[in-house]
């Protein structure tokens, strides 16, 4: 599936169901309960927080807001942002039916966030690592040129201080808006990374969820030590559809999924969210072992 057609298609449910009825008169965009994008059940929203956002019913990842992902990967307490002062400005006057600095706006009330991703520096059972976290409520989780700079200055900054990189990919890829200005953060980006690993040998590992696509994906998404993926997470440059008219063919239903890239040696694991923050853990301590000890006679 591609990203239009996940568009095409959560448009669909939407109109299809009434969720009136389930959500709050006050606030309409946060009540009390919500719809599970794959099974269609109805699911109190406390309880789905609790359970990381996983469908009690189907175990389907729905998508999960940056300070989410942050409670939920790094240990209580021990969470410091770096660069927040960092904001996007409209450097074409972009407007297509709005203005660009009109969107800007509404995507930092809707969310809170000043662009769309959160980054910092945080633990996770004793081990310190720099964490950066996309959030597709904020205009499709777009790289723009902050999202980039933010990046650049995250993985600077762990070089500096010899830490592991784990970036929480979720972004219908470059924003383009701001034209040449966000494609070059994918150069940006992926230098940043190289010099990481060449300087610190030390851990990059991003964390592909639904949806990782565009210029993510053609960037710092596929270039980790270790590529992890959550259950069934749409992973893909180009669309379906574009795809396919391309070739000429039909492609396999399960095509970009998480499965089929792991399948295809693209993802070397799939992890539940549930259980994401413990093998972290494990993955940061195996690599800290001396080598002696990481190896059994």
């Amino acid at each position: 599936m591609s990203l239009l057609d996940w568009f095409d298609d959560r448009r669909r449910v939407k109109e299809s169901t009434n969720k009136s009825r389930f959500q709050s008169k006050n606030d309409g965009s946060k009540g009390l309960w919500t719809q599970c994008d794959s099974c269609n059940n109805v699911l109190y929203i406390k309880h789905l927080k609790e359970n990381q956002h996983v469908c009690t019913t189907c175990g389907y990842h729905l998508r999960m807001s940056s300070t989410d992902r942050i409670q939920c990967l790094v240990d209580e307490g021990t969470w410091i942002p770096l660069f927040t002062e960092l904001t996007p400005t409209d450097p074409l006057s972009f407007k297509d039916k709005r203005a660009y600095a009109e969107r800007l706006v509404d995507a930092q009330n809707t969310t809170g966030l000043k662009d769309a991703i959160q980054t910092g520096l945080g633990k996770v059972n004793g081990h310190t690592f720099v964490l950066g976290t996309m959030d597709f409520a904020f205009m499709g989780g777009s790289m723009g040129s902050v999202v980039g700079e933010k990046i650049t200055r995250l993985i600077e900054y762990a070089t500096e201080k010899n830490l592991p990189v784990v970036i929480v990919c979720a972004s219908g890829g470059a924003r383009m808006q701001e034209g040449i200005f966000s494609l070059m953060q994918m150069a940006k980006i992926s230098s940043a990374l190289h010099r990481h690993k060449t300087l610190t040998k030390n851990l990059y590992i991003p964390i592909l969820t639904y949806p990782t696509t565009g210029g993510v994906t053609a960037s710092f998404a596929m270039l980790g030590d270790m590529i992890i993926a959550e259950p069934k997470a749409l992973i893909g440059f180009a669309g379906r559809r574009v795809i396919e008219q391309t070739l000429q063919e039909q492609l396999p239903k399960n095509f970009q999924t998480a499965e089929y890239l792991l399948q295809h040696g693209l993802v070397d694991l799939i992890i539940p969210r549930l259980l994401l923050k413990q093998a972290l853990a494990e993955i940061f301590e195996m690599y800290t072992l001396p080598v002696k000890e990481k190896i059994s006679v």
